[in-house]
Parts: C-alpha cells; structure tokens; sequence
C-alpha cells in the first residue's frame, strides 16, 4: 500500500488491514520456511507495508 492510500483510512480500517496483512506476512514466512519463495524481497515489502500501518495508527491516536 502506498502512504496516500494508508493517510485516508480510518484507525478501525487501518486495524483490520493491519491484521490482514500481518497474516499474509506469517503465510509467507511459512512458505519460504518450506521452500524458497519465487520474490523472497515480497517479504521486505510486506514487512514495511506493516511498519506504514503501525506508524499511522500511532499517528491517529
């Protein structure tokens, strides 16, 4: 997600999209465990999309 797309959710959106991605995030250490992923940096991307969340949900409150 781009920063402009995150700045115009709410907190409650912000939340669950964080918990959405967070999932993805664990599904994709789970693959990669298993064997490698096709775009092992999907990870660091994934990994920064959370941190965007956490920053703007802090930001909001």
């Amino acid at each position: 997600m781009k920063q402009k797309e995150i700045q115009n959710l709410s907190i409650a959106d912000l939340q669950d999209k964080l918990d959405e991605v967070q999932k993805e995030y664990e599904t994709l250490q789970m693959n990669h465990a298993i064997s490698p992923l096709e775009n092992p940096i999907q990870l660091r991307f994934v990994r920064r999309t959370i941190a965007r969340l956490k920053t703007a949900i802090a930001a909001q409150q």
